[in-house]
């Protein structure tokens, strides 16, 4: 892996993902965080992936165990406090970082709200943010999940998207190289995120993040629509 143009500009990449208890940022939990942490030279030099404690009373809903294999039990049994993830994010982070995700927007929202009540998410201000699912609406047609991108790139048998986070972080950095080699330009959708044409944007806006509306099958790059 290479991502000179990004290095040139960041000290290291933090790609991340999330598991939940549902789709609400404000209301819902993160059950599982993975991220892989990639510096120039040394390539990965870090892999996390922790099961998190849910708050008192929490639980795991069928369709989330249904869908990640993580049962309320496995929580109980070998998930750390929120307070020590936030803890372990916070020095991950450190320095000249970029983060990275697919369908970032969505990770994004869910580790604010961990910060804010476990953590500071202060420490999420002025880090600038990469979405490879927008890369990825831009470079193909409908659909677009990251099991398409897998499939697309010829990734299938050597990474899997299984809805265990760590799995998916590994699957979304080697997409993200596949995406390097296709077209030399990820350094230009930093901090620009696409959204659904058709639906709009889900929940609220990131402050440092311009939106765009994508469309099924966009025609020119997203960096350069008016």
């Amino acid at each position: 892996m290479s991502f000179e143009k990004l290095f040139a500009r960041y000290n290291r990449l933090v790609l991340f993902d999330t598991e939940t208890t549902g789709l609400s940022c404000s209301r819902d939990e993160i059950i599982e965080f993975a991220a892989v942490v990639v510096e120039p030279q040394a390539g990965v030099v870090q892999e996390y992936d922790e099961l998190i404690s849910l708050s008192p009373g929490g639980f795991v809903p069928p369709k989330i165990q249904a869908l990640t294999g993580i049962s309320t039990q496995d929580i109980r049994e070998r998930g750390i406090s929120k307070e020590r993830v936030c803890r372990d994010i916070a020095e991950m982070i450190r320095g000249k970082t970029l983060l990275l995700a697919y369908n970032a927007h969505f990770d994004l929202s869910f580790l604010f709200y961990l910060l804010l009540r476990s953590g500071d998410p202060d420490i999420l201000r002025g880090k600038d943010k990469l979405d490879l699912l927008t890369v990825y609406r831009d470079r193909r047609s409908y659909p677009h999940r990251l099991c398409s991108a897998i499939e697309a790139y010829g990734l299938s048998g050597k990474v899997v998207n299984s809805h265990r986070a760590i799995d998916d972080v590994l699957a979304t950095l080697a997409v993200m190289e596949e995406m390097e080699k296709e077209k030399d330009d990820l350094e230009r959708y930093v901090n620009l995120f696409g959204y659904n044409a058709r639906f709009g944007l889900e929940g609220r806006p990131i402050s440092s993040v311009t939106y765009k509306p994508q469309g099924y099958d966009p025609k020119n790059a997203l960096y350069e629509a008016d």
